[in-house]
């Protein structure tokens, strides 16, 4: 789905920033990259204090507790912020310790993200835009293929959620790209070309306001961990591959994705571009069962898959709603 373009709705009128849990996220994120993450355990109790800070209280007053190895939503919590904070905490507890790779797609009921043609808008709709800037806003870098920039000329930033820019990040092995797209013209966030080392012209750093980052390539694909080692050592540590299909089959295939986010609208196409583009199974026992759990944003349903734990009987059965 792009979201170069959100329509004006009331859908979208519930903005994070307004939110206590989206405050409370953006001190965690703020923590965590700082080498400070809240320490956890089962006596961990904290809310949030003026300046954005992280202070224990008593277990009934928390916002955050200690739970099985992380922290979870505290009792004090509305019943309609939960939701918010279960779905964004993996996000913003990511560290230089524990870094987070997230993938996610928004596609239509029978798996295709845009019509033959490249015409996405809108796949799924305004909620789903929201949480895709909210998720630019907790992660440090933004992933994208160049199919995504020839198509959507994306802007790749959280203008609809309180919170920093990402780095933008194109995977533009073969250097088809030229510098009139616009996350290479507007300086609105740090940008980086990453290319295959043969396609780095000497003494050629920048493609407009772009920095180059050459890396090594296979069969014209950046390799994902290849990529993920360049940004850790740029203090990169929550990744967000947002698109498109390809891109995030590359990373799910190589096994560096910790989360997958689906986001399914009630849309049929037909015929298209599809999500997900693995190598065949011959067994439904040979495919993987994910953990997961179901939010509700708006009219689309988004799956959010723990792709570091198995699945239980009970996954994803109660959908939250977050917008």
């Amino acid at each position: 789905m792009s979201s170069s373009q959100v329509p004006s709705t009331d859908a979208t009128a519930v903005s994070p920033g307004a939110s206590h849990a989206w405050a409370l996220l953006q001190a965690v994120r703020a923590h965590a990259r700082r080498g400070a993450a809240p320490a956890h355990g089962a006596a961990t109790a904290l809310r949030l204090a003026r300046g954005s800070t992280l202070v224990p209280c008593d277990p009934e007053d928390a916002w955050l507790v200690g739970g099985d190895g992380g922290l979870e939503p505290g009792p004090a919590v509305p019943p309609a912020e939960r939701p918010l904070l279960e779905l964004y905490l993996p996000v913003a507890l990511a560290s230089a310790a524990a870094p987070v790779v997230v993938g996610h797609l928004g596609q239509s009921l029978d798996g295709y993200i845009a019509t033959g043609t490249g015409d996405s808008y809108y796949v799924t709709g305004p909620a789903n835009v929201v949480h895709l800037h909210r998720m630019r806003a907790l992660c440090d870098a933004v992933v994208v293929g160049a199919e995504t920039i020839l198509t959507d000329d994306p802007q790749l930033t959280a203008r609809r959620a309180a919170g920093p820019n990402p780095v933008r990040v194109v995977l533009d092995p073969r250097r088809r790209l030229g510098a009139d797209y616009r996350v290479f013209q507007d300086g609105q966030a740090e940008t980086l070309l990453v290319c295959d080392r043969a396609h780095a012209e000497e003494g050629v750093e920048r493609l407009g306001n772009a920095a180059i980052l050459p890396l090594p390539s296979i069969a014209g694909r950046i390799e994902p961990r290849d990529l993920l080692a360049a940004l850790h050592e740029r203090g990169l540590h929550a990744v967000f591959v947002e698109g498109g299909g390809k891109t995030v089959s590359t990373f799910l295939d190589a096994g560096v994705l910790d989360r997958l986010q689906i986001a399914i609208a009630p849309l049929i196409i037909g015929a298209g571009r599809p999500g997900i583009q693995l190598g065949p199974r011959d067994r439904i026992g040979e495919c993987t069962r994910l953990a997961h759990r179901v939010f509700a944003m708006g009219r689309d349903v988004l799956f959010d898959c723990d792709l570091r734990r198995p699945p239980a009987a009970d996954d994803g059965e109660e959908p939250r709603r977050v917008i």
